[in-house]
């Protein structure tokens, strides 16, 4: 690979300062679309800082049931729970094509030595990440499967310039229960009953709300 073709997937706009810096100390690897980056259980110390492509956290129940922990895009980096030695918390897939770079614990102390503020960088990512799941579990815990769909709608749904709201990717009704911590079977009937009652459209790149969705199901 070219010094320049390295540079070029270093300057990814979406890095911060700091760790665009930590990036540079790591090594630019590129990966096809469905590359396990990280295997649940594993022991492993390094971190992948994402310079382009998308990825998805996940586990796997014992029954092979999935459940999604977030997607996550350029400029985010995953692994960091691994610093304290212990093992994966969760599995990483890639759903696209990406590139990342790859940086070993030493590396990260060597930087935060250097860099003492990246610590406090660290910790904020690692407090919205702890933030994040426990919102997710409250959810689980508290919430109905059409509670959920809801909560999810509300928080990534766009507004679609007409009136509508918009979420600008189709899942498929696996990944949509992967991320509901349901069956396929439960959002294929949530989804035919919105769709019904003119509260949703289904188009090939998209998910279109028409109108508020009803509190209860």
């Amino acid at each position: 690979m070219s010094n320049q073709t390295v540079e070029e997937d270093l300057s990814c706009q979406f890095l911060s300062p700091l760790l665009q810096r930590l990036a540079q100390r790591g090594r630019v690897c590129h990966y096809r679309t469905g590359s396990l980056l990280i295997q649940e259980g594993d022991r492993d110390d390094t971190i992948y800082i994402l310079l382009s492509g998308r990825v998805r956290a996940y586990s796997v129940g014992e029954k092979g049931q999935e459940i999604t922990y977030g997607v996550y895009g350029p400029g985010e980096y995953l692994g960091e729970l691994s610093l304290d030695g212990g093992v994966r918390s969760a599995s990483v897939v890639t759903i696209e094509r990406c590139t990342c770079a790859v940086v070993s614990r030493q590396t990260v102390l060597e930087h935060i030595a250097q860099h003492p503020e990246f610590a406090f960088e660290l910790l904020s990512k690692v407090i919205r990440r702890v933030r994040s799941a426990t919102m997710n579990a409250r959810q689980l815990a508290l919430n109905d499967v059409y509670g959920r769909l809801i909560h999810m709608v509300n928080t990534i749904a766009e507004p679609g310039g007409d009136g509508t709201r918009v979420i600008r990717e189709r899942w498929t009704h696996k990944e949509l229960a992967s991320r509901l911590g349901c069956s396929r079977a439960m959002v294929s009937r949530l989804l035919k009953d919105l769709e019904t009652g003119g509260y949703v459209r289904l188009e090939p790149e998209c998910f279109v709300i028409i109108k508020p969705l009803p509190t209860r199901w």
